[in-house]
């Protein structure tokens, strides 16, 4: 495999690899972490770290898998809530009594595409296979979230959501949040026809021609690191406090899952973040 981003550093314990972004590892009172491929016990088209349950493989080998991940990236995985995700813009916020929701428990809310939390010792968790991964934290009020932002919830402005979801449940500041674009499908590979362009053309507060390019025989090219970054920017996030992993899934996916790789058989990744410590 070829590891190459100078934003995000690439960790082996035993034999699993999994990513942390520097720009939240130097807060002692969180840990995060995002998956890859490598380390798990799945076979065949979800070889072998496969997070995501319900696409086939076998839920024994799926929570094998959790353990063997949260062992080696130092989670708890008694304390895993899980995101029920469909493209949407609901934010949840969830606490000890939500241990185990869509791991170890049933999943009792149909849509969920971002979680936060202030409690320590609930490790969110959020899938992706193409899709992108935003991770939040306030280093003054000790809050965390993430969102899973396909195109739709990037369009929908679930980065900016999730900013007003953390003012109003923490009163959190926008200017102290600290954030991070995930590996996710990047602006070499994500090709689009006319309707998903429209879509992204109407977000003319943002300036959609930094992140559309015009390919020509009604197809485009968008940057969802570049847009995402522009909509948190908007929400009121500091520029220098956003970091962009510049990974792209496709590009890398003989490491890290990808729906369009793939053709949709596949396994999936999964952002894992929590709060190890009470608040100051």
């Amino acid at each position: 495999m070829n590891y190459d981003s100078k934003n995000m550093k690439f960790y082996e314990r035993g034999d699993v690899a999994y990513l942390t972004f520097p720009a939240f590892e130097k807060y002692g009172f969180v840990r995060h972490a995002f998956s890859t491929r490598i380390g798990g016990v799945s076979e065949n088209a979800f070889a072998s770290m496969n997070l995501n349950f319900g696409r086939g493989d076998r839920d024994e080998n799926v929570t094998e898998n959790f353990h063997r991940f949260c062992s080696a990236a130092g989670f708890d995985y008694s304390t895993l809530v899980a995101s029920s995700q469909d493209h949407g813009t609901f934010i949840r916020r969830v606490g000890a009594e939500n241990r185990g929701t869509g791991i170890w428990k049933p999943k009792d809310i149909k849509s969920v595409d971002g979680l936060v939390t202030d409690e320590p010792d609930v490790t969110l968790v959020t899938y992706y296979a193409d899709c992108v991964p935003l991770f939040f934290l306030d280093p003054v009020k000790r809050a965390i979230g993430l969102a899973h932002a396909g195109w739709r919830g990037t369009v929908a402005g679930i980065g900016a959501k999730m900013v007003k979801t953390m003012e109003r449940e923490f009163g959190s500041r926008p200017e102290d949040l600290v954030a991070a674009v995930g590996p996710s499908i990047g602006p070499c590979c994500f090709e689009v026809d006319a309707p998903v362009y429209e879509e992204f053309s109407k977000l003319t507060q943002l300036n959609p021609r930094k992140f559309i390019v015009q390919n020509g025989g009604g197809k485009y090219h968008i940057d969802l690191w570049e847009a995402n970054r522009c909509i948190l920017i908007h929400a009121g996030i500091q520029r220098e406090q956003i970091t962009i992993a510049g990974l792209c899934t496709q590009c890398n996916a003989q490491w890290l899952w990808s729906h369009r790789a793939s053709g949709g058989k596949r396994g999936g990744l999964a952002a894992m973040m929590c709060l190890t410590e009470g608040k100051a």
